[in-house]
């Protein structure tokens, strides 16, 4: 992870749709989209200034090694070409490891979150109700325990700079229709079984993940954007383990964590942007996690 960081791509041969969080959406004709994954990091749903150098790629290989691994689920974005092959020679450096040509589909207003353990968020909620997201919980969890089955809790998209709101199912029924929702439901609760019993075979525990899907011209259900990355999921070291307390992680927690304490013009940061600067250690730190964890899953 020793080269340039990128925090904004800047391709001229295609015409740039948006700019994401993370990603820079590049239009290739009418039916294909050109996906950059770039350094930026965020948390708490803001953009940090600084960029994680090597970060992108990583996301990229992992998103294609899952894309892969996952393909017999679902059909996926991936057209299969050489992101190379529609740029200008110029722009190759720019694209190469950190890029996926993709479909262009009609994406889902809602993100698919699976959980198989009670962490972050969910772990609030269920002190305060015994709920995560209406899903009933039994009495006498811990933080960071096993869930007695993985649960699916639906999310609403929301803008750079906005939250995601956790939805009912009820309500993600009356967005998209029951039948299609419940079809996103069992494939993303398909998708994380498979995917969190090979990660345990590497050493990691996905505690928790999020699936974004689209419709193609002709209505086939498609998994789209990444997954399975430390961006999308929570990542834990299997052999730290332990419940009751937050275990170290694989994502960006520890940049949340330190978020949670920073200070912009001395006081406590309202989780809006501007964000606080990050000092290198920071994203040192969330470098070498990301390595970490790509190295544990992907290696061998």
């Amino acid at each position: 992870m020793s080269s340039p960081a990128l925090f904004e791509s800047n391709l001229h041969s295609l015409p740039l749709l948006a700019r994401g969080k993370v990603r820079d959406n590049y239009a290739v004709g009418n039916d294909r989209l050109l996906m950059l994954a770039s350094d930026r990091i965020s948390a708490f749903d803001v953009v940090m200034g600084e960029p994680i150098p090597g970060k992108g790629r990583l996301l990229t290989r992992m998103a294609l090694f899952w894309f892969d691994k996952l393909a017999h689920i679902v059909p996926n974005h991936l057209t299969g070409e050489p992101p190379e092959s529609v740029v200008a020679p110029e722009e190759v450096t720019q694209v190469t490891g950190r890029a996926m040509l993709v479909k262009r589909l009609k994406p889902l207003p809602v993100e698919a979150v699976v959980r198989g353990y009670l962490a972050g968020s969910g772990w609030k909620e269920y002190q305060q109700n015994g709920e995560v997201c209406g899903v009933a919980l039994p009495p006498g969890l811990k933080n960071a325990s096993l869930l007695p089955e993985p649960i699916f809790t639906p999310a609403t998209k929301a803008e750079i700079g906005e939250h995601d709101e956790n939805i009912s199912w009820a309500r993600m029924a009356g967005i998209i229709g029951a039948d299609l929702a419940a079809r996103v439901r069992d494939i993303s609760l398909r998708l994380y079984r498979e995917a969190s019993a090979y990660a345990l075979t590497r050493g990691i525990i996905i505690a928790d993940t999020k699936f974004e899907f689209g419709l193609s011209v002709d209505g086939t259900l498609t998994l789209m954007d990444e997954i399975l990355t430390p961006d999308s999921s929570r990542f834990w070291p299997l052999a730290s383990y332990q419940e009751g307390v937050n275990p170290p992680s694989y994502d960006k927690q520890f940049l949340r964590d330190w978020l949670e304490t920073a200070q912009v013009a001395g006081e406590p940061w309202n989780k809006r942007a501007p964000a606080p600067q990050m000092p290198p250690q920071i994203t040192e730190t969330t470098a070498a996690r990301y390595q970490a964890a790509t190295s544990a899953l992907l290696s061998g």
